[in-house]
């Protein structure tokens, strides 16, 4: 039997959504842009017209629900017809962005709540998604930002993110950058990125790296999922502050109840 869309753009996380998915990745002709290279100008100058139609269609501006009430997001909610639609109708690929994940949750509440740890600073979010960390550290005085997703479509729509939110929108990078020559940044947050194992000893040795090469500081954002809580990267970790989830969050995770900010500290 099929299932919906919503489901399927949980996939890797423990979520209770029905539903089913999408067929595989459409989105190759998007072009990619390397960071230097980025080609805004102005606000929306990155949003294809067909697709930021889409986009505003096919997603819900929600605020609620949420650690951050403050910021506005586009999402796919039980509200979308694609979130019951059989995914062969949903023209993109997966659209993980497209949900507002509980450590994304955390770090941008922290961030928010705590001005003075971006105020001034470089701030890279790795696994941007909706964008909603790197919003909040724009909110809260980032001198420098760079969203990172391998996704094009987040792009777009962290875009339309920053537009509901009445911030220019930042520079954002759509390839893999655990494959590039690493950048010296002051802070590099992350959030719901250890779901896989293979993904999760990358990650590790990557940020290990950017610590001891460039002294950056790690804020990792995550409710507990076994990957994360099993790998060994929890022998550097330091807990900085610990939330409860809104009722809404805690559904749409299974019954997760918290999410926490972690120090990395290798």
């Amino acid at each position: 039997m099929a299932s919906s869309l919503g489901r399927r753009a949980c996939a890797p996380f423990p979520m209770n959504h029905c539903g089913v998915f999408l067929k595989a990745l459409r989105s190759n002709g998007l072009a990619l842009f390397p960071w230097g290279h980025y080609p805004w100008r102005g606000t929306g100058s990155f949003l294809d017209p067909e697709m930021k139609a889409f986009l505003e269609e096919n997603t819900e501006v929600s605020s609620s629900g949420s650690l951050t009430p403050e910021i506005q997001l586009r999402l796919l909610t039980p509200r979308c017809k694609f979130w019951w639609q059989k995914a062969d109708l949903w023209p993109y690929s997966e659209p993980y962005w497209a949900i507002y994940w509980p450590g994304g949750q955390a770090l941008s509440r922290y961030l928010l709540d705590n001005p003075d740890v971006v105020r001034g600073k470089s701030v890279l979010d790795l696994g941007s998604g909706c964008g909603a960390t790197a919003i909040a550290a724009k909110m809260s005085g980032a001198s420098r930002i760079l969203a990172n997703d391998i996704d094009p479509i987040a792009g777009m729509a962290i875009t339309l993110n920053c537009e509901l939110n009445q911030l220019d929108p930042f520079p954002i990078l759509t390839k893999n950058i655990l494959d590039l020559e690493q950048d010296k940044w002051d802070l590099v947050v992350l959030g719901d990125m250890f779901y896989d194992e293979d993904l999760a000893d990358s990650l590790h040795q990557w940020l290990k790296n950017c610590f001891w090469t460039h002294r950056t500081r790690v804020l990792i954002g995550d409710p507990g999922r076994p990957q994360f809580s099993g790998h060994s990267i929890q022998h550097q970790l330091h807990k900085v502050v610990e939330y409860s989830l809104p009722e809404p969050t805690r559904k749409e995770n299974n019954g997760l109840t918290t999410s926490t900010v972690w120090d990395f500290q290798p």
